[in-house]
């Protein structure tokens, strides 16, 4: 027998959905719902106002930091790894 969700549950499970960065599935794992009855409220409260624009604003904000850091953190590892090699090298 299914658990029955509140509709602010409901409100806040898709308005972490679409802002929080993570994705679908961890979404529902932590909250202990199917992947098919958390992509049904998102089908459903997509045109309320479950996610304010500023919210999705900051969640498009937030997913360009990301992938910006991740850019930078390979950048970063390269450059270890060029110090290194050029560290071992003997003139």
């Amino acid at each position: 027998m299914g658990q029955t969700r509140t509709d602010e549950f409901r409100k806040d499970a898709v308005r972490l959905t679409l802002t929080s960065g993570l994705t679908r599935k961890q979404i529902a794992s932590d909250l202990g719902v199917g992947m098919s009855t958390l992509n049904k409220w998102i089908t459903a409260h997509h045109d309320t106002d479950a996610v304010l624009v500023e919210d999705q604003k900051l969640a498009r904000n937030n997913e360009q930091l990301r992938r910006e850091n991740c850019i930078l953190k390979e950048e970063r590892d390269i450059l270890k790894k060029a110090t290194q090699f050029f560290a071992s090298q003997k003139p």
